[in-house]
């Protein structure tokens, strides 16, 4: 097996970024609330609501990760890169490019569903589903419980990632379980943040959102990062287990796509 060429790993990180935030933040922006009026006059409401904006962003992760993860290792979030990197699962020198690619793809999704809903006559002001505390918080909550929460989720995040592609995990199974896990982070963290959990996927949005979702963006970065550098610095003190030599980078047994070294061979990605 060899390690997938680096243009191939950054278009799926963008891919599957643009995936994850236009599903999971188009979910919030056009169906967590859908009133329709009955035949009896009266309204109903038909919109999936919190549960079902979480299930959006799990199902979103899952998918890709199946369709894609084998290129580039999935992470499609910026606090992941860095938090399986300080783990030694990933190479620091690729993690600005990782990060730069993530970014492309969500922005381009938050253009997207910016596009969407001006061509509704909408304004796009306050209306994307933009990360907040305080008065931007949808549950009236202040900075530092933002803060915690979403280093905390973020962290548990991160330790299934890294205890679910490990070599002795149930195969085939990883993206299930991230996807679940990451369902289970936006359950707790949607009514206290809009729920990040992914500085990209907070990014994405908030210049298009503005409504003060910009100057509040600086949150939805270091709280994930430091949860992703939690996880990744105590996770193998937690377990007993190092395993800095199962990379999340992704893996190919096309030659044609291999990355090669300085002398044209393939790089074999072990």
């Amino acid at each position: 097996m060899y390690t997938p060429k680096m243009s191939s790993r950054l278009a799926v990180e963008a891919l599957g970024t643009f995936w994850l935030v236009f599903i999971g933040c188009g979910s919030a922006i056009f169906n967590a609330k859908f009133a329709v009026q009955a035949l009896d006059g009266q309204p109903v409401q038909l919109g999936i609501g919190h549960l079902g904006v979480a299930i959006a962003f799990g199902l979103a992760v899952t998918t890709m990760a199946y369709a894609v993860g084998h290129v580039s290792g999935a992470h499609f979030n910026p606090a992941v890169t860095i938090g399986i990197a300080i783990a030694q699962r990933f190479e620091w020198r690729e993690v600005p490019a990782y990060v730069g690619a993530q970014l492309v793809g969500g922005l381009l999704a938050g253009g997207a569903l910016a596009g969407l809903v001006s061509s509704k006559g909408l304004p796009t002001t306050g209306n994307l589903a933009a990360n907040g505390y305080g008065s931007h918080s949808p549950g009236g909550f202040g900075l530092g419980g933002v803060l915690v929460v979403e280093a905390l989720v973020t962290a548990f995040f991160v330790y299934i990632i890294l205890g679910a592609t490990k070599d002795d995990a149930p195969k085939g199974f990883a993206p299930l379980a991230i996807g679940f896990g990451l369902l289970l982070a936006h359950l707790v963290a949607i009514p206290i943040s809009n729920a990040s959990i992914n500085p990209a996927r907070s990014t994405a949005v908030a210049f298009f959102n503005g409504n003060g979702a910009v100057g509040q963006l600086w949150a939805f970065w270091v709280a994930p990062i430091i949860g992703g550098l939690i996880a990744g610095t105590t996770y193998a003190w937690i377990t007993g287990e190092r395993r800095e030599n199962l990379d999340i980078s992704g893996s190919t047994d096309t030659i044609s796509n291999a990355a090669v070294d300085d002398q044209g061979r393939p790089i074999l990605d072990d």
